[in-house]
């Protein structure tokens, strides 16, 4: 292996680490966010539907669609047109 190889393995294995040891959000960010039902734009929803149209994150199918939500920062759902509430089933 020459030393540009190594160099590019190295750096590799050093962000794959840093990935695996970081969850996707903190603890104390998480505190700090709030989901808000309404706001987010196809295929940038942060998670599951309430409604089980689907599972996992960047599914949305339409824009602001009221079951999908993302997070925000707290007290800035509803000024964003958002619900802090998933709509009734």
């Amino acid at each position: 292996m020459n030393k540009r190889h190594a160099l590019i393995a190295a750096a590799l294995v050093s962000v794959a680490s840093v990935a695996a040891a970081s969850p996707s959000m903190s603890a104390s960010a998480k505190a700090e966010q709030e989901k808000c039902f309404g706001i987010a734009k196809a295929g940038h929803n942060d998670c599951a539907a309430p409604n089980g149209a689907h599972s996992c994150a960047g599914q949305a199918k339409a824009d602001n669609a009221p079951g999908e939500w993302k997070y925000v920062a707290k007290g800035t759902c509803e000024k964003a047109g958002g619900k802090l509430a998933a709509p009734a089933k």
